[in-house]
């Protein structure tokens, strides 16, 4: 979606100057057209020669020309572009944007700035983690421009933060994202994912195999496409790689359950991709079971809440709502079975006997049955798996 763009990139005086020609190089091979802004601080780090020779165009860092005098017009920078990166952006230059300071014309040029603005902090972790530099990008953000969270790392307290510069690669995907086809603009979609658990006591749990991995490619790839996405999720070790998705952590069946049926009311269509437990134990145990204090231990199970009926139950005219079955056997039959008992639009259906595919794995292969008739997929990744889904539900949702 970066086919003839126009893109002003900015570089500060940053260790992390190099990784702009990485960038460059994405965005040239996305089809877009970009003029480098470089800070004097910036040519400590990266020659303009270098950046010129990617970019096809002279580099602009000073107001005149130290050749012949002419005037480098930020004015017309503003005008030109389609969209302003500024990559890396140091902690010196995001206070002289927050408050301002037009002392080089990199600044003068985001002053005069028409387009999108985006901004990928680079800095020392400490450095990132201060009020201050937080105090700047909160009123950076006020002001609407785009802020490219930083990669984590550990600070010197040996605590996990962060402040170094997201990849490249990561970068140029939120402009491609930010430009691409919003299909699902003005929609808002909830998804479930994960695995809940159900204590038996402080330290032991009824649990599954779920990742959240489908999931959460779901909510990034409703994200991509323009909505607004609220994420109820399970203990998991993942995080959405889109900007934007509001993400609702719970453990048990019954927080997802009353976060749910409080959230589905105000949404357009819900997705139910966690792996939700069937059961709980009837008595959770203060303290924790000693083996020696007991030869038969048995856990007497009572029925969770289930969240799929109950939002079936309420669903109204024009809410779409899906459902996931991950079976073991007569998978058809079972898939059907749900889809008419829950009131869903359709069931995404995947088997324990596909190899390689559902829990923890980077793949899946489904099908997808609805009052219309069933369409099975080939094995894809989850990524493109979550396409295929979102396609069916925006047909739905038109």
């Amino acid at each position: 979606m970066l086919e003839g763009k126009k893109i002003v990139l900015g570089i500060t005086g940053s260790i992390a100057a190099y990784k702009s020609c990485l960038i460059i190089r994405e965005l040239v091979k996305r089809g877009a057209e970009v003029q480098v802004v470089i800070t004097p601080a910036g040519k400590e780090f990266i020659t303009p020669i270098t950046l010129s020779a990617l970019t096809q165009k002279p580099v602009v860092s000073e107001f005149f020309s130290q050749r012949d005098g002419t005037w480098n017009s930020h004015v017309k920078l503003g005008l030109w572009a389609d969209a302003m990166l500024i990559a890396p952006c140091t902690a010196s230059t995001l206070g002289k944007m927050a408050n301002g300071i037009a002392d080089n014309m990199l600044i003068t040029t985001y002053l005069s700035m028409k387009a999108p603005v985006f901004i990928a902090p680079a800095m020392d972790l400490d450095m990132y983690a201060h009020p201050t530099t937080q105090q700047n990008l909160e009123r950076l953000r006020s002001f609407g421009n785009h802020v490219i969270e930083p990669a984590s790392g550990f600070l010197a307290s040996g605590l996990e933060g962060k402040g170094r510069m997201e990849d490249p690669e990561k970068i140029v995907a939120c402009l491609d994202m930010f430009f691409e086809k919003k299909d699902l603009a003005d929609k808002h979609v909830m998804i479930t994912a994960g695995p809940t658990y159900e204590k038996i006591d402080p330290v032991r749990f009824i649990g599954n195999f779920s990742s959240g991995k489908m999931g959460f490619a779901l909510a990034d790839e409703c994200a991509r496409r323009g909505a607004d996405v609220t994420l109820i999720t399970g203990p998991v070790n993942v995080q959405c790689s889109t900007p934007g998705v509001k993400r609702i952590d719970v453990e048990s069946c019954q927080q997802m359950y009353d976060a749910a049926t409080e959230v589905f009311p105000h949404c357009h269509a819900a997705i139910l991709c966690a792996a939700v437990a069937d059961f709980r134990p009837a008595v959770v145990s203060k303290d924790k079971v000693k083996r020696e204090k007991t030869t038969d231990f048995s856990i007497q199970l009572i029925p969770n809440p289930d969240i799929a009926a109950e939002l079936g139950r309420i669903k109204r005219d024009r809410q779409v709502l899906v459902g996931f079955a991950l079976e073991t056997n007569d998978e058809q039959q079972n898939a059907l079975h749900k889809l008419k008992k829950k009131n869903l639009d359709f069931v995404v259906l995947n088997s324990l006997r596909n190899e390689g595919t559902c829990f923890r794995s980077d793949e899946n292969q489904i099908s997808i049955i609805s009052a219309d008739g069933q369409h099975d997929y080939p094995k894809k990744s989850k990524t493109v798996v979550a396409a295929d889904i979102i396609d069916q539900l925006q047909q739905r949702l038109i």
